[in-house]
């Protein structure tokens, strides 16, 4: 019997194919979208993902203005950040961020980074996502593709 085989391969720097991705955020809702993003930027979508290695795509979020939430989750849900002062916790709310400039991308991507690895790898694949108000982007050259992101489990 052969057991060379039977090894288990490894996606490593060298190995990996990134490939460019373009998901198109109308009427998606933020957190089942935020969660299928994740995925893909890890690459848990794909047949040699390796969990210490970035393996995954590099995604663009457009029309992420047009991105919504259900019930009263705009106004109710709460995200706290801290200044690093005594007294210094502030609380946002998903109306409060979209209100600001880059507002959008601000959530998204705070949406997104919930779901990553809370570690070094989390921070890179954070880097892999680019995020638009509008249906413009500035990566056409890297000739992305448009995915349907309801397809995916």
């Amino acid at each position: 019997m052969d057991t060379l085989s039977y090894k288990t391969i490894s996606a490593n720097k060298a190995t990996t194919v990134k490939k460019w991705v373009v998901v198109d955020a109308t009427d998606q809702v933020l957190g089942r979208l935020g969660a299928k993003v994740a995925k893909v930027l890890r690459g848990k979508y794909k047949p040699n993902f390796t969990p210490h290695v970035d393996c995954g795509d590099n995604v663009i979020i457009i029309n992420a203005d047009k991105v919504r939430l259900t019930g009263k989750k705009m106004t109710d849900r709460i995200y706290l950040t801290y200044t690093g002062y005594p007294g210094g916790q502030r609380e946002h709310t998903p109306e409060s961020i979209l209100a600001k400039p880059n507002g959008e991308e601000k959530l998204l991507k705070r949406v997104v980074k919930g779901m990553l690895p809370k570690n070094r790898l989390g921070k890179v694949l954070l880097g892999n996502l680019y995020v638009y108000a509008g249906s413009e982007h500035k990566h056409d050259a890297q000739t992305p593709e448009l995915i349907d992101i309801n397809l995916l489990k």
